[in-house]
């Protein structure tokens, strides 16, 4: 078989259609992939390629989604440097239902990539000497009905193919040293007391050789919520048979009950031993057993401990190169959805800003960011960062510009008053600017985070209402969403005149965003998640097979508005000269594919090519097709790269009927695209040969190398 011939150009540029069929250019925006998710920028450096070093400004930092690849690791040395040995991240959970409070601190909906973006923290911390901690193992983000703490409705197949794999590629590439176990139910069998998945498979199949450590009071839950352990006791015996080494955030279990439990002789000394050993080893790496070693941090050598307001403002990590990361991250990681050529703003003199998240400092930040989880107890409080809003900078970015900056209706309460007072402004401006979305908490305290779940995708409170009749003013309006989760937006997602989506992009957010509306910055992040077409249709991704699509037996239509992957720019990009070494190769070999991607537009861009996999006739149920790679190309206007992917037939491995995970041979099509609902090239290969059995030791990764 040949690859399919390809039209002599493909053209993008931001003024395409927002909802386009598959082989339209419109691509759905995604954090960076990474360049996030996070999100949102996808990573800038090959996949194949050692996962470049992440670091997080620890004042507040954005989203997960909303990270790049390829940053340098300051962040984590200043956390190293204030005492810091173990970090209770990455969350390596795949999005199943955008319905739950986490999705915000989830990476995307890919397992590919998930573990690639989630590598790559790993290492980042690892590099400072920092304990990275991957979570939750597994199964959490499956739960039912997108409710948090739920039990998981998911078959093995769904464990090992698409939970699973992030959590391999991050153990065996990115070197972590702990892993927490998920509060999940699977099937009836606690995370915590599933001694096949802590010890079996992590430790015996995997060869991890870390701590593993209970995710907060979930050793207790054994007893309290899951009812598998008569007493703590029982519970703790239970833990540290499967493999639990550490009960977090405190002693409950393994204190007291635990003792009393050994000297009776129901819990036997030795798991107690091998926990043990595996604690105190790991504490010898970090030299915290070492005859010198001081609690006292390095920061704060010298400094007289005695005198705590002589202390304060000594440790800053809210430094100038923090600040100067964030803002990287945060505009690579902006996604434009559509456009129809409104964006950029050209000089504006009027404009109405409108909206919950219009004049919130907040906005940017997700739920464990320290001003959301600790700072909204003590109002009192100042801060402590810069927090500028998107009303500071737009004021900023435009500074000849009259803006009218009015509220409309709050994020979640509902109010229709203010709905009138923002139409008028409307009316009396050219343009308006509508910022909507989330507001992160804990546990019902917002519309997004931990325990803040969600019934529907549509937009909190009356945020919908007031959409729709800022459409009905007359102006252009400019949609924008700082959000944990992807929403429906109704008729805004064909009537906008463009939509802009963040994902709590952190303290560089607003500035970025007013670079993206002006065009100081151009957008060159990608959906890590799909964005619905309507509230109710969940749970679905872009991972379903040819069931989970839109049919003649069902009314409801999964079709997301902007598909995983998509993102828009202000450039445009040809895609020309597919061509490949051979169209068949072993279930053992590799497949080597070539293209030239040309900017022809008239400011540089960065062009994200991702390759999907489609098999079209398997053994089980596969996925229509799922991510194997990805690459970001800078270029300069008229600049033109040749790019090179190996893809391993390891990458079309998947479950077998008998749990063992196979390569099959017959065809495949490689996908070449700009999204998961745009693909601009296909190639038509083959593999042959017998059925080949692989394991946790496969090759991860479709390589991309760039010529110039």
């Amino acid at each position: 078989p040949a690859p399919s011939a390809p039209p002599p150009s493909t053209r993008r540029s931001a003024r395409s259609p927002c909802c386009a069929p598959r082989h339209a250019s419109p691509r759905r925006a995604a954090s960076a992939f990474p360049p996030s998710r996070t999100r949102s920028a996808w990573p800038a450096s090959p996949p194949g390629a050692p996962p470049p070093t992440p670091s997080r400004c620890p004042g507040a930092p954005p989203s997960i989604r909303t990270w790049c690849a390829g940053w340098p690791p300051p962040s984590a040395a200043h956390m190293r440097s204030v005492g810091v040995h173990q970090g209770l991240a990455p969350v390596l959970d795949v999005v199943r239902d955008a319905r739950w409070g986490r999705v915000e601190e989830t990476i995307g909906e890919d397992p590919y990539l998930v573990g690639t973006i989630g590598t790559a923290y790993v290492q980042g911390l690892e590099s400072a000497g920092i304990v990275a901690t991957l979570k939750h193992f597994v199964g959490y983000s499956a739960s039912r009905a997108g409710r948090n703490l739920a039990p998981a409705s998911m078959g093995p197949r769904e464990r090992a193919d698409v939970l699973l794999p992030p959590f391999e590629m991050a153990v065996r590439e990115g070197g972590a040293r702990s892993v927490m176990h998920s509060y999940t139910d699977t099937d009836g069998l606690p995370s915590a007391a599933d001694e096949s998945l802590l010890t079996g498979l992590l430790r015996d199949t995997w060869g991890f050789g870390g701590t593993v450590v209970a995710d907060y009071f979930g050793i207790a839950f054994l007893k309290t919520l899951h009812g598998v352990a008569g007493d703590w006791a029982d519970a703790a015996g239970t833990a540290l048979k499967a493999g639990v080494d550490i009960e977090l955030p405190t002693v409950k279990t393994f204190g007291a009950p635990l003792a009393e439990a050994v000297a009776d002789g129901r819990v036997p000394e030795a798991v107690i031993d091998r926990a043990l050993r595996r604690v105190l080893g790991q504490k010898a790496m970090l030299g915290l057993l070492d005859p010198d070693w001081s609690p006292v941090p390095s920061a704060l050598d010298g400094a007289d401990l005695d005198d705590p307001e002589a202390l304060r403002g000594t440790i800053d990590l809210d430094r100038p190169e923090n600040r100067e990361l964030a803002r990287e991250i945060a505009e690579k990681a902006v996604v434009l959805l559509a456009n129809d050529g409104t964006l950029p703003l050209a000089a504006p003199r009027r404009i109405a800003l409108v909206g919950p998240n219009a004049a919130e400092p907040t906005a940017v930040l997700g739920c464990y960011s320290f001003p959301q989880h600790v700072g909204v107890q003590h109002p009192e409080v100042p801060v402590g960062i810069d927090l500028p809003t998107l009303r500071d900078t737009l004021a900023a970015e435009f500074p000849d510009a009259e803006i009218t900056a009015v509220r409309g209706t709050g994020v979640d309460d509902g109010d229709l008053s203010g709905i009138g007072e923002a139409v008028d402004a409307a009316r009396d401006a050219d343009l308006v600017v509508a910022v909507l979305g989330d507001r992160a908490g804990l546990f019902g305290r917002g519309t997004s985070g931990e325990g803040c779940d969600a019934e529907s995708l549509a937009l909190p409170g009356a945020q919908q209402h007031l959409l729709d009749a800022l459409l009905d003013s007359g102006r252009p309006v400019v949609t924008v969403l700082l959000a944990g989760r992807p929403y429906a937006l109704g008729r805004a997602a064909a009537e906008s005149a463009a939509i802009v989506q963040s994902f709590f992009p952190g303290v560089g957010g607003a500035r970025a965003i007013a670079g993206v509306l002006s065009g100081r910055t151009n957008p060159s992040g990608r959906l890590p998640v799909s964005v619905p077409r309507g509230p109710g249709s969940q749970p679905t991704t872009y991972l379903g097979a040819r069931l989970a699509r839109a049919s003649e037996v069902s009314n409801v239509d999964p079709t997301p508005a902007f598909g995983f992957g998509h993102g828009l720019t202000y450039t445009s990009f040809d895609w020309s000269d597919l061509t490949m070494e051979a169209h068949e190769a072993p279930t053992d070999g590799e497949f080597t594919l070539a293209l030239t991607v040309r900017n022809t537009g008239e400011r540089s861009g960065t062009e994200v090519v991702q390759l999907y996999l489609h098999d079209p006739v398997a053994s089980v149920v596969q996925p229509v097709q799922r991510l194997v790679g990805y690459t970001r190309v800078p270029l300069e206007p008229g600049e033109s790269r040749r790019l090179r992917v190996t893809v391993p037939a390891d990458v079309a491995s998947f479950t077998g009927r008998d749990g063992r995970r196979i390569v099959e041979p017959g065809d495949l099509e490689l996908r070449l695209a700009t999204s998961s609902t745009d693909t601009t090239m296909t190639a038509t290969v083959a593999l042959t040969g017998p059925v080949r059995q692989v394991d946790h030791t496969r090759r991860f990764h479709a390589a991309f190398t760039q010529e110039g």
